[in-house]
């Protein structure tokens, strides 16, 4: 390793010193400014940068405009290094160790592992700032170039969402879940959307390794009833969508829970999509008149054991009379019978595995934990709205294969506005 090292710097002298022997890029005494004004050449100013070779000092042309009072050095922007002082090698690492593990363990990967060092707030600033050009790119591009071709004859769309610690100011003012009425949490909503032609040894379909895809943000599913537009959560489900070619599949299927949200948004832009309530989940429900009317005694297994034969089933009929029995009595057996009117025609579960339809929610599940869970929710974390938009936009982009396709395209505008 320290071998290594010292090739590494000796190379990043090698590259120094020849770039700073190489004045091409001062090109005169003026230079237009992205302003519209005129900068003025000012000398060459030094600066150091991180590369994956080590630290660079380098001198550039810099110019400067007095009418808007900024100044950019043309080799910067000929090299792309003009974010956080990072070289693209190491803005790309950066990102990618940020988008797995905390910015501090991140800094401490980049030492370890590739002689790097960037402070914990560059880590922090770095990846924000490539998670939030993420973002931006993703409501740009909308397209499906480069996506995988719906192949197979069904395509599986679900909607979830989970909590995110946020900062207090973040959740002033917000009804929550704690015990005063307070809340801690915004909650981010995600969509993915995955195919499932393979089969387990009983014939049940299973995801289609490589298939899924995530698009998430913590933003909102409603709108006035007034507005012509879609909501921000339901725009972004339509792009994902049409980025997987999703209103193009033979057979649509949308996925969730009981969520209001998640039922609005489907019908409002698949109303011919199958829907199909989340088998698990309706038992959760089940199980929570099971508690309050049985506690833990050994007539309640039974009893919950005959409900969920009933609703796999599809017997309604029968599901519904029973629960009726303990209505006037427990407010939660109200409550699971609205919810089952409400949610019957997605509970056709008999019908749907004869179709070979999935019936549970669990690569949704997983997604939202994975996406969100396992690196916005660790002990301790606290984020800005901003901070937490622009790790999971990274995050999306990293666990749906998009990032090179992405990295490709940033290249491509650096090099056209260069």
């Amino acid at each position: 390793m320290a071998a290594r090292r010292q090739t590494l710097r000796l190379a990043a002298r090698a590259l120094e010193q020849w770039l700073n022997d190489d004045t091409s890029d001062y090109v005169g005494s003026q230079l237009p400014c992205p302003c519209g004004g005129i900068a003025q050449y000012r000398g060459r100013h030094p600066k150091t940068f991180e590369s994956v070779l080590g630290p660079l000092h380098l001198n550039r042309a810099y110019y400067y405009d007095e009418q808007c009072q900024n100044g950019f050095c043309p080799r910067d922007q000929t090299l792309r290094l003009e974010l956080f002082s990072l070289t693209p090698g190491v803005l790309r690492m950066t990102a990618s160790t940020a988008a797995l593990v905390s910015f501090e363990e991140s800094r401490e990967l980049l030492h370890e592992l590739a002689g790097v060092e960037v402070s914990t707030k560059q880590v922090e600033r770095a990846a924000e700032a490539l998670g939030a050009e993420i973002a931006c790119d993703e409501r740009q591009r909308v397209d499906s170039t480069g996506e995988l071709a719906p192949t197979a004859p069904t395509l599986y769309l679900g909607m979830d969402g989970t909590g995110v610690p946020m900062r207090a100011q973040e959740v002033a003012d917000r009804v929550g879940k704690q015990a005063d009425g307070s809340a801690k949490t915004r909650e981010a909503k995600l969509v993915t959307i995955w195919t499932a032609e393979s089969r387990d040894k009983e014939g049940k379909p299973v995801r289609d390794s490589g298939s899924i895809t995530y698009s998430a943000a913590l933003e909102s599913a409603a709108t006035l009833d007034t507005s012509p537009g879609l909501s921000d959560f339901g725009a972004r489900v339509q792009r994902e969508a049409h980025r997987r070619s999703f209103p193009e599949a033979q057979r649509q299927v949308i996925l969730g829970d009981g969520s209001a949200w998640i039922w609005n948004t489907a019908s409002e832009l698949f109303p011919q999509a199958t829907q199909i309530l989340d088998r698990f989940h309706a038992k959760e429900h089940l199980g929570v008149v099971r508690k309050v009317i049985y506690g833990d005694s050994s007539d309640g297994q039974s009893w919950i054991e005959a409900r969920c034969d009933e609703l796999d089933q599809g017997c309604l009929q029968s599901l519904v009379p029973a629960l009726h029995l303990h209505a006037d009595q427990y407010p939660e057996a109200r409550e699971c019978i609205h919810y089952i009117w409400k949610n019957r025609r997605r509970m056709r579960y008999p019908k749907f595995h004869q179709q070979g339809f999935c019936t549970s929610t669990g690569v949704v599940e997983s997604g939202c934990k994975l996406v969100v869970g396992t690196r916005l929710k660790r002990s301790g974390m606290r984020w800005s709205i901003r901070g937490a938009n622009a790790i999971i936009a990274l995050r999306c982009s990293k666990l749906s294969g998009r990032f090179e396709a992405f990295w490709e395209r940033r290249a491509e505008r650096k090099q056209a506005a260069a």
